[in-house]
């Protein structure tokens, strides 16, 4: 396993490259294979340790201050509405869902990560509408239509597991513990799931992005700069509180298939190039954070 790991998540890029046009017809399969993911990770999570941290409010103060200022900061230079939408969108986007797979497989706290990403997601549950009430295509929607609206897709995402995990741990013992016995197989359902959605995001930007080169080639340079500047800043800060890998991992790695949804139904959907093509980076990334990790184990 811990050899062929690192190839797989490239493995997965270039499959949804070549199969792009037919992974819509398996994206009803995604929420399925995300479920799963997250139960196997979320069943390993004993409870009792879960805390904040200071770290997730620098990590939030991030998010907030940095999407909703870089937006402004690129309107006044006179840069185009959906560049600005896609820079802020990037960096709003919450955090993956399966971030728990690579983050421990590295070595981060497991309970640190999973706290996070309960938090996290509900924090641009509340802030995306504020955000969307006077930017984007749809500013008429109510803040709570839109609040119910961003929190029932991630939601149910992460809150569904979550409490499925907690409630074998303390009804069926037997249940939880065979759960945790193959909590490794999460990986690879995470690498069919990436592959599926990194198709549906090529074959967008195939259909999307013909008349606008530009606009692709300038979200795309926004979209590895903001991906090299957060898990940076994310491993600066984790440094800071004891834990660089979920520092890193709960900054940099971003939930592409969230931001592409609040896109299309908000925004530009042009917009969605940025979460796309970030999804891209983030897991040439990760799979170079694995060799390297497994190259040290085997030293």
């Amino acid at each position: 396993m811990h050899k062929i790991r690192p190839y797989v998540l490239p493995i997965a890029i270039v499959l949804g490259l070549l199969f792009h046009s037919w992974c819509g017809i398996l994206k009803v399969a995604v929420p399925y294979l995300i479920f799963s993911i997250l139960l196997l990770n979320f069943a390993a999570v004993d409870v009792k340790k879960m805390r904040f941290s200071k770290m997730y409010l620098w990590l939030m103060l991030y998010q907030i201050g940095v999407s909703i200022g870089m937006y402004y900061l690129l309107m006044t230079f006179n840069a185009s509405e959906m560049l600005a939408q896609g820079v802020m969108l990037g960096v709003l986007c919450p955090v993956a869902a399966s971030v728990v797979v690579i983050s421990c497989m590295l070595g981060a706290n497991r309970e640190t990560v999973t706290s996070y990403t309960i938090i996290g997601n509900l924090m641009v549950a509340i802030v995306a509408p504020v955000y969307f009430s006077f930017i984007g295509n749809h500013q008429e929607i109510p803040f709570w239509t839109s609040f119910w609206m961003i929190l029932g897709k991630i939601g149910t995402i992460i809150a569904l597991p979550f409490f499925v995990a907690l409630t074998t741990q303390v009804v069926m013992p037997k249940v939880h513990d065979s759960l945790c016995k193959i909590k490794g197989i999460s990986f690879y359902l995470w690498a069919v799931a990436l592959t599926i959605t990194l198709g549906q995001t090529i074959d967008f930007m195939f259909m999307e992005g013909k008349e606008n080169l530009q606009a692709i080639i300038w979200l795309g340079v926004f979209s590895i700069a903001f991906c090299i500047v957060q898990f940076a800043l994310g491993k600066y800060i984790g440094h800071k509180y004891g834990d660089i890998i979920a520092g890193g991992q709960l900054l940099g790695q971003r939930n592409s298939a969230m931001g592409i949804w609040m896109a299309n139904t908000y925004l530009n959907p042009l917009a969605a190039i940025f979460p796309a093509l970030y999804s891209v980076w983030q897991n040439l990334f990760n799979s170079i954070q694995l060799w390297y990790h497994d190259k040290k184990l085997n030293l």
